[in-house]
């Protein structure tokens, strides 16, 4: 998923070399691959923290950063690589906890970003209350988020193929999950009852790829039908595997799958 996300993360690194923050928090950061990007664009004493709710990808997160600091990252751009050997940035951390209710320390935080990781909160309004009351006076605020299913087919192929199998989880507008934020004017609303301020929501697509060969391994782990598939008994599983596999040909370009991601920017201030 890090490979597949990749322009999303150069994006968030690139405005936090802009804007030259001093802390910055990464929230639903995963394994972490975005908050250790970040971390390397950052000016000297600064420190990225990744939070995300998941103990595995927690543990999976601070492997990555103690195999980093052994491999010496060889494959970061010759620019960054050059200014990485002129300054020495603090280790990023990694919180397991859930951002809507952790005790951040008060002000610590001056640009807050997140990949696909604010839309799964209760209650949105109390999560960025809380968000923002780890944030600094004025800090900036960088979300990306997906738009509506209907701009999104790809992720929503394998559902719409396997629902003539198995019962999957109906789509419910505004619920927590993947296109909870879906709608720009209840983002809004929601940061403005958060007391968040100079709010701006703009479209940003990116073309995403991948090899073919993971494309089985992608839609039975992952979206509505991966959270099911593991449970399902082995002639179910092999029914749903060529159908599902199927309805990802227009996709599918030789050995490249490749797609349209349709995303919001969000951005705001504490």
């Amino acid at each position: 998923m890090d490979h597949l996300f990749k322009p999303i993360e150069v994006l968030l690194a690139e405005a936090v070399e802009c804007l030259s923050p001093q802390r910055v928090l990464d929230i639903g950061c995963g394994t972490g691959g975005t908050t250790r990007t970040i971390s390397r664009y950052m000016r000297a004493e600064g420190r990225a923290t990744g939070v995300d709710i998941s103990e595995i990808m927690i543990e999976a997160a601070r492997q990555g950063t103690e195999r980093r600091h052994k491999e010496r990252d060889r494959v970061e751009e010759e620019r960054v690589e050059r200014e990485a050997r002129e300054k020495e940035n603090l280790a990023p951390e990694f919180i397991c906890a859930d951002a809507a209710t952790y005790d951040f320390c008060e002000g610590r935080y001056d640009m807050l970003v997140s990949r696909f990781g604010i839309m799964f909160f209760d209650d949105p309004v109390k999560a960025f209350q809380n968000l923002r009351r780890a944030a600094a006076r004025d800090a900036r605020g960088m979300f990306i988020v997906w738009r509506s299913p209907k701009e999104n087919p790809f992720m929503t192929a394998a559902a719409h193929a396997a629902k003539s199998i198995v019962a999957l989880p109906q789509y419910v507008p505004d619920a927590p999950g993947q296109f909870a934020f879906a709608d720009p004017q209840r983002v809004e609303n929601i940061l403005e009852a958060a007391q968040w301020h100079h709010i701006s929501i703009e479209p940003l697509d990116f073309e995403c790829s991948f090899p073919e060969t993971s494309l089985i391994s992608y839609f039975t782990r992952l979206g509505p039908l991966g959270r099911v598939f593991p449970d399902l008994d082995e002639t179910t599983q092999a029914r749903l595997i060529p159908v599902v596999r199927e309805a990802f040909e227009p996709f599918v370009s030789g050995d490249t799958v490749t797609f349209n991601a349709a995303c919001w920017q969000i951005r705001a201030r504490a």
